[in-house]
């Protein structure tokens, strides 16, 4: 099974005449669909001192405001990026967001294939009361070895919120009727179908 990266953002929040900005990046690999949780990346994004943050953007922003104005750029990152990213494929939860923030540094480079666990649990476990990263977590019982692999952090740091998408992914594959799906098969999927010959498994 080919590689994957679970990537997630961090970012400012929309405010008027600022673009949405990524302030950190998580990354962690996954091999033959296990998560490999040594093998990771995470690093602080640079904001400058006059962008200001949407005051509802969750995270611990705020107090990271100085290390932030000195911390290197995606465009400085690109040398481990490009590592990281080349003949892999890409996962996120909410693919949209991550991918947009990529293309917003990187406008001529294509990213992908992609992954989305949010599209994947909707169909991997339907009639959940939210489908939000943090709630699939603990309704899904994957707190425990969430705290275990990140005993210092939680929900809405870059790293943290990569192996939780990591791991959602990781249980899902490991349901019945997900076992034998391909990637490229997954990648086609979209909510609310079971296409592809992969129906939805049961709660």
């Amino acid at each position: 099974m080919q590689e994957i990266v679970a990537i997630d953002f961090e970012s400012t929040g929309s405010s008027p005449g600022f673009n949405n900005t990524p302030w950190q990046i998580g990354m962690v690999l996954l091999r033959n669909g296990k998560l490999c949780p040594d093998c990771h990346y995470s690093s602080l994004l640079k904001v400058p001192e006059e962008q200001p943050f949407n005051p509802y953007t969750p995270g611990r922003w705020a107090a990271l405001r100085k290390e932030l104005a000195q911390a290197p750029s995606l465009l400085e990152l690109w040398p481990v990026l490009q590592t990281w990213f080349s003949g892999r494929i890409l996962l996120a939860h909410n693919v949209p967001v991550e991918r947009n923030l990529l293309k917003q540094s990187f406008p001529f480079h294509h990213f992908g294939p992609w992954l989305d666990t949010l599209v994947l649990a909707r169909l991997a476990f339907p009639g959940q009361i939210t489908y939000k990263l943090e709630d699939l977590t603990a309704n899904l019982g994957l707190s425990d070895s969430m705290a275990s692999l990140c005993p210092d952090s939680m929900a809405h740091d870059a790293l943290y919120d990569a192996l939780a998408c990591g791991k959602l992914l990781q249980l899902i594959l490991t349901e019945p009727t997900w076992r034998q799906a391909s990637l490229e098969s997954l990648s086609t999927l979209k909510a609310g179908k079971g296409s592809n010959g992969f129906p939805p498994s049961k709660p």
